[in-house]
């Protein structure tokens, strides 16, 4: 995590940075929460909304996703473990669908991807 920390500081002094890629990921819980019902409205590069839920009983690093001001599932819990911690020290983590698919695998539906927006110098 240390090394996460010390390369977003790197490139941030550099003043072409804006956006770090941190992690693509498939969105979990997509077939307990609203994505059915809304995956026909969802688009390729639609933002998703990421909230921190610390006091979730399943996973106290747990990223919920909201797509539109409705959830739609959750960053894997075997991939949120940086996105928590970043969240957790303020920093402006966001997210967008990256890729969408028919798939009847609820994990291969929707792809998303995670990054870290740094200040304009």
């Amino acid at each position: 995590m240390r090394w996460l920390f010390s390369l977003l500081l790197a490139v941030g002094s550099a003043p072409q940075a804006a956006e770090i890629l941190l992690q693509t990921s498939p969105l979990a819980g997509f077939q307990h929460y609203a994505g059915g019902a809304l995956f026909a409205l969802m688009r390729e590069g639609d933002a998703v909304t990421l909230l921190r839920e610390p006091e979730n009983p399943f996973d106290p690093r747990a990223v919920r996703v909201d797509w539109r001001g409705v959830q739609i599932g959750y960053a894997p819990r075997l991939e949120n473990i940086d996105l928590a911690r970043l969240m957790d020290h303020g920093a402006a983590v966001e997210a967008r669908i990256l890729r969408l698919d028919q798939s009847r695998d609820p994990w291969k539906r929707v792809l998303l991807e995670f990054t870290i927006r740094m200040p304009s110098p």
